[in-house]
């Protein structure tokens, strides 16, 4: 099935959402690889962000579950 013009865009969106996740976890990854000792104090809001972000991918997903 080939996708409209509107729904090409709605992807570009939501690879703009998943994008946002996966930068959060390669911060929580290069402190973990890195900086754990002095950076540790950071993982927690981290963690908030990527599950705030994971929440609008998936209220994405909802609203447009032809991107799954």
């Amino acid at each position: 099935m080939e996708l409209t013009q509107e729904q090409k865009e709605y992807k570009k969106e939501l690879a703009k959402h998943k994008r946002k996740v996966v930068e959060l976890a390669g911060v929580v990854h290069d402190i973990v690889e890195d900086t754990i000792w002095t950076d540790y104090t950071k993982l927690p809001q981290l963690g908030e962000e990527i599950v705030l972000a994971m929440k609008e991918v998936n209220a994405f997903l909802e609203e447009h579950p032809y991107l799954k």
